[in-house]
């Protein structure tokens, strides 16, 4: 037969285990709430990237098409940082609403 001193330590375990099983599964409700939040922002910087390196790339390319070695690279580097730059305003003001 169980004691009354071993039910309440077997209860008082049982309520620790339970308990830190709830604060668990909170963080893990933060964690996902946070990622549901910055999710559309993430990928923000990448494309931004990614847009100017290209148009880098095409100008480089153009350059050496046509012969004429800075001015097309220079061209759609400045052209990809706009467009980039005008993205990333679009999609940040496009999730602020």
């Amino acid at each position: 037969m169980m004691t009354g001193i071993y039910r309440i330590g077997v209860f008082f375990t049982f309520y620790t285990l339970i308990m830190a099983m709830k604060t668990e599964d909170d963080k893990l409700k933060n964690i996902s709430k946070m990622y549901r939040e910055i999710g559309p922002y993430i990928g923000l910087g990448m494309q931004l990237a990614v847009t100017v390196t290209i148009m880098v790339f095409l100008g480089i390319w153009l350059d050496n098409y046509f012969n004429l070695s800075p001015v097309l690279t220079i061209v759609f580097a400045f052209l990809g940082v706009f467009t980039g730059l005008y993205n990333f305003i679009k999609s940040v003001l496009k999730s602020g609403k």
